[in-house]
């Protein structure tokens, strides 16, 4: 891209539901519509670009943009609304000036040491743009491949984590935290071997098994997210390879070669080889779930994900329409061969289960989609939709005029309700005819009905990406 010739009023990502905020507020005792269920006590955070200055140079949604972290807070029916930047060392650099300093990821403008002195000087920018996950009592915001950011109760950024030095490379944006150990699993990829590792951090927040390479990776290329079961640590490497020699000639510094196929590759959890199966080219932006089916060593993985035909960032020379659906992989590790299979052919995107279900078989995905309106931009959506893993059902909620993101479950507290239809779903939504924007909370049990409860925001949440429930109590 010549960044030169780049122009911010004419990208679609800054404008409309996406156009970013610069106001950090604090309001509370928020309208409802509706009644919160009782039984709510916790907070929804939320993350998500929103660039805190005019980009320069280019603009690549999602990969662009600083990060800026949205919370409603649910107590005794009542909702409290904040919002604040995650202040990296860069955003912080940039607010002195008044201005962006950096370029978007594809113009590779980095500032010199008489801008941002020498430490930040020829840096890419920390994006700690993208998820949020509790674990071991730190809130973290995470970026695409980097060490994330500490925030407290008040959103307020306290620095970046790199867990007493054992990381010092970070982490990509979707670790899983296995529901029966505590641990959290992740993994990161980099433009320099080794390409790619995985890590464990125990439940006490101590990183029990340091970046470990994955054997068989000999080339930088990008991994969005990860799945795990019980034996196994799941990674779908899709041909999407980073360029850097084209980047820096103006090119695009991520490569879709379809004819290298997708890879699925299972890292045994107790360090033993992985196990490969090779098929034809997808892209996997996220999972769902994954589960071992079966005992013993040689049962097979079931790995469910939303499949798309191909890479949906950067130029293609694929041609024909791109499609998005719900699809199921089968992986025999004993044989390396894996089947896959679509189990709803709507155009779908931001899954997500109870996570109290992650890693161990899973009854309901809720899933972002669009009812066919054609005014919608990528990333943006217009509904919810259920799908039902025992029954194949499917149920959906048309939200209108309102555009969606991500729903995220929030169950019902106590042990006794361990069903994921016993809670609530819940997520932002902006209104497309006056960019009013609300926080919605929909039944389970019956989320087709709509929602429960309406709280009206009384400033603009951008359309953001993944966020998270926090029970004040931890559990």
């Amino acid at each position: 891209m010549n960044a030169t010739s780049f122009d911010p009023t004419r990208v679609p990502h800054l404008l409309g539901a996406f156009a970013p905020v610069s106001d950090e507020v604090d309001i509370e005792d928020l309208e409802v519509i509706g009644e919160l269920p009782a039984t709510l006590d916790g907070t929804y955070v939320r993350n998500g670009p929103n660039p805190r200055f005019t980009p320069i140079g280019s603009y690549l949604y999602p990969i662009d943009g600083d990060g800026m972290l949205h919370a409603v807070r649910i107590s005794d029916g009542r909702a409290r609304y904040l919002n604040r930047f995650v202040r990296t060392p860069a955003l912080v650099a940039e607010e002195k000036a008044g201005r962006a300093l950096w370029g978007g990821l594809e113009s590779m403008i980095m500032p010199g040491a008489d801008e941002v002195g020498p430490e930040l000087a020829d840096t890419f920018k920390d994006l700690p743009d993208i998820n949020v996950v509790r674990h071991a009592g730190r809130m973290l915001a995470l970026a695409e491949a980097a060490c994330p950011y500490r925030f407290d109760a008040d959103l307020a950024t306290l620095g970046r984590e790199d867990f007493d030095g054992s990381l010092p490379a970070g982490m990509t944006a979707h670790p899983k935290i296995d529901p029966e150990t505590g641990e959290m699993v992740v993994f990161c990829y980099a433009l320099e071997p080794p390409y790619l590792t995985w890590s464990v951090i125990g439940s006490d927040g101590t990183v029990t098994r340091g970046p470990t390479p994955v054997a068989g990776v000999d080339e930088p290329l990008m991994i969005h997210d990860m799945a795990l079961t019980a034996r196994y640590v799941v990674l779908v490497l899709a041909p999407a390879f980073f360029d850097l020699d084209a980047a820096m000639a103006g090119g695009s510094f991520l490569a879709w070669r379809p004819e290298r196929g997708t890879r699925v590759m299972l890292v045994p959890r107790d360090g033993g080889p992985p196990v490969w199966a090779d098929d034809d080219a997808f892209w996997m932006w996220h999972s769902v779930n994954a589960y071992d089916d079966g005992p013993g060593a040689q049962a097979p993985v079931v790995l469910d994900y939303v499949e798309w035909n191909r890479l949906t960032i950067g130029p293609s020379t694929e041609s024909g329409p791109v499609t998005a659906r719900l699809v199921r992989a089968r992986i025999d590790p004993a044989a390396g061969r894996m089947s896959r299979t679509v189990l709803d052919d709507a155009r779908v995107e931001f899954p997500r289960i109870d996570d109290r279900r992650t890693g161990h078989r899973h009854r309901h995905t809720a899933l972002a989609t669009g009812t066919g309106r054609t005014d919608l931009l990528s990333g943006e959506y217009d509904a919810v939709r259920w799908y039902d893993t025992e029954t194949g059902a499917e149920q959906t909620w048309d939200a209108g005029d309102l555009s969606v993101g991500e729903a995220v479950f929030a169950p019902e507290p106590g042990p006794e309700a361990s069903s994921d239809d016993r809670g609530y779903w819940m997520t932002f939504a902006t209104d497309r005819t006056d960019g009013e924007s609300w926080f919605l909370v929909l039944p389970a049990e019956d989320p087709a009905s709509g929602p429960v409860a309406r709280v009206r925001i009384p400033v603009r949440v951008p359309l953001g990406l993944h966020g998270t429930w926090l029970p004040t109590e931890e559990p």
